[in-house]
């Protein structure tokens, strides 16, 4: 069990460590451009292939997107109930308790513990989260929802595409399967190397409160997954991918949020630290659980 465990946390934490070395070296890291090539080339290729071709009942795949949902409403009510309770910012700190870091850390984690399998199903699961996190999350951040954000975010279209070869008999053309996973296989460790340049360049913040809600953050993650996985009477790879998702750290896009409204940036940042390290320090514990 040990070796298997250390072979799905190795890669992660190399491509981390790359990126984080990267950046206290002083090299320059294009974080905008990757984050470009993420958002709209690569994620919603890694949408598309690992989808609209997946061998899996589809009510697995609507069990996931369930989870997503039920599991930010949970994140929602939980948090806000904890911040109103210590009387702490809910704009700048509910978004960091409610958005766990189901891309950076969650698909690779998925994708090396439970294979193609567990790709898809955590991509079903990724795809309702951050739609919910550009929309909902930034609308409550900075106040202000517009529409217009939907139509900008190519993950909808992607997943709309990959549905029609899904849910259909058609066949996807073999040029557009090998281009878009060629493609989308850029996603995990571009963002895994992103994440450890944001790491490096991140300043922790009131480090007490910032220790509060990460253990907040991943005991709450690890309840609510395990709550979920239940509830839906999810097993194997499905009740495991739930889990780990829920139980991942803040994310890094929650820093980037808080610092772009003005909403206690330096503090979130801290957050975002503390849980990331806290949450590599129990993942092989998260690990044994779920496999």
């Amino acid at each position: 069990m040990f070796s298997e465990i250390f072979s799905i946390l190795a890669p992660v934490f190399v491509c981390v460590g790359i990126g984080y070395g990267w950046s206290k070296s002083g090299r320059a890291f294009d974080t905008p451009m990757v984050t470009t090539i993420v958002t709209y080339f690569a994620t919603p290729s890694l949408v598309f292939y690992a989808l609209s071709k997946v061998e899996l009942d589809t009510s697995m795949l609507w069990d996931m997107g369930i989870a997503a949902l039920a599991a930010n409403v949970a994140f929602a009510v939980i948090g806000g109930i904890i911040l109103a309770i210590f009387g702490l910012p809910q704009r700048a700190f509910l978004q960091a308790l409610t958005w766990p870091n189901v891309g950076n850390v969650g698909l690779p984690l998925c994708l090396l513990a439970f294979g193609d399998e567990g790709l898809a199903l955590a991509v079903a699961f990724f795809t309702v989260y951050v739609v919910l996190q550009l929309t909902v999350g930034v609308a409550f951040v900075s106040g202000s929802f517009t529409p217009k954000s939907l139509i900008k975010m190519p993950i909808i279209p992607a997943t709309i595409l990959a549905s029609l070869f899904l849910f259909t008999d058609l066949t996807v053309p073999e040029w557009l399967f090998n281009t878009t996973k060629l493609v989308g296989d850029l996603t995990i460790p571009l963002m895994l190397f992103t994440l450890g340049v944001s790491l490096a360049s991140l300043q922790v913040g009131s480090l007490k409160t910032a220790f509060g809600l990460s253990v907040l953050r991943l005991g709450m993650g690890f309840g609510v997954g395990v709550g979920l996985a239940y509830i839906l009477g999810l097993s194997g790879p499905a009740a495991g991918v739930v889990i780990l998702q829920c139980a991942m750290p803040a994310a890094v896009f929650c820093y980037l949020f808080a610092q772009l409204y003005d909403q206690r940036p330096q503090e979130v940042a801290g957050l975002v630290i503390v849980s990331t390290f806290m949450g590599f320090v129990a993942l092989p514990a998260l690990l044994w659980y779920v496999l």
